[in-house]
């Protein structure tokens, strides 16, 4: 066994303990769907390679040191494999967490021989010299693929000798695409794991992702490993219109905005019908009231800066309409193909009439930084990933300021009361970026930083209620939706305003003194560009996530 450390008897009754030991379930069984096209019938065809997602596994090896809250991290080989499909690769997940993941097998349609075993296998690494906790050596096999066929994923055992060839089978070529590493599973001792992704990625990107990882040492290669491709990207296997009102009614999250928040969402029409204003370069005297809808903004062209929108001119009327109206807030669905139409994406667009300011932590101290921050105009985002194998919601992307992040749905937080399977996002305050769980997220270090304080409050909302779909792209029912004249408007949906950044700044500093002032502006130096200034966003289809992946 090398320089490895066995698990004791007594360590191991607090393993089984471990997170990644029970299975995650739904607070609520999944939604049942009407019969229409191919979404959610289990299986999807490639084009003459038929596939299915398993989400059942038997653990092979666990390491149970390094990763994710050092908890360490298990490989599983799928199991429950529906007759006449094989494997492609083996799944890999964190400890810290329920066991919840899937990998894809595969089934030759054709007499083209779609799949092959493979001719060999090589050891990519092994656990023998690693000074870890561990169920000893584990031995990790890329397998070698015949000429004219790719492999798409690693094999996991406990001992040295080789896996049966026909464990695993390798895919045609012509059915792979050039994959990359995606998210860090988990690292120690020089050796990274980490899930795999197609490389291009986007509404009509064909690659698909099996679910498998990759192994790499460091200062290596990582192993020669493709995803796979839809050569019949069709887009029946995504949901009609009446299969995504179910997913929306079954998913949409609530936001919850900070119990201090001024700033709140509105819907489109509420803005333009309560005195909202189209500018036009060289025209400033005689901006223009804003049809609802948006009939009469300019539709298409670039943002060259020729138009911007604007709060009302009235001191009165500007203030009550920063504030937003939250009984009107409407969330605005785009509907997606993505990873090669095995997931549909729901992007939920959420629109703030102003960001407030931003605020500062100091160590102890809290900082208002005045206008920094401001911007009128705020569009966020929560995007939905929902397998268009069985309905099921995989995972929740969160846009926090220029990015965010993705949540699996096993590390979600649910609607309170059980028995709904509605995520919970948490909106910041002032910047309304959106955050899995409430508290402070400081986006600096040491205690010095722009503060995200989000927490629980009776301002919240359902994107469920009253939604509108404002673009599908897909190939059944739900495609066809006329998208309303305000999501062709191009050009900045507020003013962009100069001034002095010092001039906050060095009205801030006149209150700290020592190391709290060195500390202070030494953030100043580091805030993100988009904290600054005063500048309108662009509307929802100018956003690269709009037809590409999110970010």
């Amino acid at each position: 066994m090398g320089n490895c450390f066995s698990i004791t008897d007594a360590s191991e009754k607090i393993l089984k303990a471990l997170p990644v030991e029970t299975a995650f379930k739904f607070p609520s069984p999944l939604p049942t769907f009407t019969q229409g096209g191919r979404f959610a019938n289990g299986t999807i065809d490639l084009g003459g390679l038929e596939v299915s997602q398993v989400p059942t596994f038997n653990k092979v090896w666990s390491t149970y040191e390094g990763g994710p809250n050092n908890l360490g991290v298990s490989f599983f080989e799928p199991s429950s494999v529906p007759t006449g499909f094989s494997i492609l690769g083996y799944y890999a997940q964190p400890n810290n967490r329920q066991l919840f993941g899937w990998v894809l097998v595969a089934k030759d349609l054709s007499s083209n021989n779609t799949l092959k075993p493979p001719v060999d296998y090589t050891l990519v690494g092994n656990t023998e010299s690693l000074m870890i906790k561990q169920d000893g050596p584990g031995y990790f096999w890329q397998p070698v693929a015949p000429d004219g066929y790719q492999a798409v994923g690693l094999i996991v055992t406990n001992s040295s000798q080789k896996p049966p060839l026909d464990k695993v089978r390798c895919v045609r070529s012509d059915l792979t695409e050039q994959c990359e590493a995606d998210t860090s599973i988990w690292e120690s001792n020089g050796v990274k794991v980490s899930t795999l992704r197609p490389t291009i990625r986007g509404t009509q990107a064909t690659g698909v992702c099996v679910g498998t990882f990759t192994w790499q040492p460091q200062n290596t290669s990582p192993p020669s490993l493709s995803c796979l491709k839809n050569k019949k990207l069709d887009f029946s296997t995504m949901p009609n219109g009446s299969q995504t009102g179910v997913l929306s009614n079954t998913y949409s999250p609530l936001i919850y905005l900070h119990p201090d928040e001024e700033y709140l969402p509105s819907s489109v029409n509420w803005y333009f019908s309560n005195g909202a204003l189209l500018y036009k370069r060289g025209e400033e005297s005689n901006p223009n009231p804003i049809e609802p809808n948006g009939a009469n903004l300019p539709q298409g062209g670039a943002n060259d800066g020729s138009y911007w929108l604007d709060l009302p001119i009235d001191k009165k009327g500007k203030e009550r309409v920063k504030k937003g109206d939250l009984q009107s807030t409407q969330a605005y669905l785009h509907i997606k193909p993505m990873l090669g139409a095995t997931f549909t994406d729901i992007a939920i667009w959420v629109f703030y009439p102003f960001n407030g300011p931003a605020r500062a932590k100091v160590k102890l101290i809290t900082l208002p930084l005045w206008r920094i921050g401001e911007h009128i105009g705020d569009w966020e985002h929560v995007t939905l990933r929902i397998s268009n194998f069985n309905g099921e919601l995989w995972r929740v992307f969160l846009s926090q300021h220029s990015g965010g992040e993705w949540i699996d749905a096993c590390d979600l937080e649910f609607q309170e009361g059980g028995g709904s399977n509605k995520p919970v996002a948490y909106a910041s305050l002032h910047g309304h970026a959106m955050y899995p769980k409430p508290g402070l997220v400081l986006q600096g270090n040491d205690g010095v930083g722009i503060r995200n304080d989000t927490a629980k409050s009776k301002k919240v909302f359902d994107t469920g209620l009253g939604y509108e779909v404002i673009a599908a792209e897909s190939g059944g029912e739900g495609g066809g939706v006329v998208e309303p004249p305000w999501v062709n408007y191009f050009r900045k949906w507020g003013p962009k305003i100069d001034y002095s950044v010092e001039d906050d700044v060095k009205r801030i500093e006149r209150f700290l003194f020592g190391a709290l002032k060195r500390a202070f502006v030494n953030l100043v130096k580091k805030i993100p560009d988009e904290v600054y200034g005063e500048d309108g966003p662009t509307g929802p289809k100018l956003k690269g996530n709009w037809a590409g992946d999110e970010k």
